[in-house]
């Protein structure tokens, strides 16, 4: 997948991305025996040999992170007020990766992160149909009626929702709450506690517990593992299963 240069040769370890910026200017790299030196080139790093000073880069194995986030950690490598981000939790990791979408600063559970930009881009296309199942604690008890609504689609201000898999968790009549399974299969902003306020009831507590065919099993809060070869691949047969 061809993705700009300056963000190649950063991935690789090259230097941070300002500074291959600055050795793409100066002249000092080299996309298939051409010298690149103007911003904006795009190469991919599977294909073409990029090197710098006349040395080829090496590109990093692609590895995928499954992280326990915490509520309150930001979805982000970095945040200019200081609040803590799921990267205060990859200690150990020597890779550089960046989280598949997103988890709100209020929602903990499952965080994927990778550094293979392609595998990130296809499990967060709704077209590819990969389901992420959240718990959902909410105020009062929904009826069967307004759980169908979720089922079919509901209208938000930014569109229709997909088709959603809902069903009863737990019911506890005495708090007056009610905890709803939920599998969504796209990713708008702050989609499922928008979905729950639009039949009524506010998500107070919510918990994304499996992404694909990855769960939290055997992850504490604030703890990550790297996802084994195989755990990868079907990953990957989650896309293929769903592909038009």
């Amino acid at each position: 997948m061809e993705e700009r240069l300056q963000k190649i040769l950063a991935n690789a370890g090259v230097a941070s991305r300002r500074k291959c910026e600055q050795y793409i200017l100066e002249g000092k790299v080299q996309v298939n025996d051409k010298v690149v030196n103007t911003l904006g080139v795009k190469a991919d790093p599977d294909v073409d040999v990029i090197t710098v000073n006349g040395r080829p880069i090496k590109q990093p194995e692609k590895i995928v992170i499954a992280l326990y986030k915490p509520k309150g950690v930001i979805t982000s490598m970095s945040d200019p007020e200081g609040r803590k981000t799921v990267k205060d939790y990859l200690k150990g990791v020597k890779t550089r990766v960046y989280p598949i979408g997103r988890l709100d600063y209020d929602t903990e559970g499952l965080l994927l992160l990778t550094n293979d930009g392609e595998l990130a881009n296809r499990l967060m296309h709704p077209k590819h149909h990969v389901g992420k199942m959240y718990l959902a604690t909410v105020k009062g008890v929904p009826h069967g009626d307004n759980l169908d609504k979720l089922k079919k689609g509901i209208m938000l201000e930014d569109g229709l929702t997909q088709p959603a898999e809902v069903e009863y968790y737990d019911v506890n009549l005495e708090k007056n709450e009610a905890t709803i399974s939920i599998i969504i299969y796209e990713g708008k902003n702050r989609q499922v506690r928008r979905m729950f306020e639009a039949i009524g009831h506010k998500v107070t507590l919510l918990k994304r517990v499996q992404f694909a065919n990855i769960t939290l099993q055997g992850l504490a809060r604030g703890t990550h593992r790297r996802l084994t070869k195989s755990e990868v691949n079907e990953l990957k047969q989650s896309i293929k299963m769903h592909k038009d």
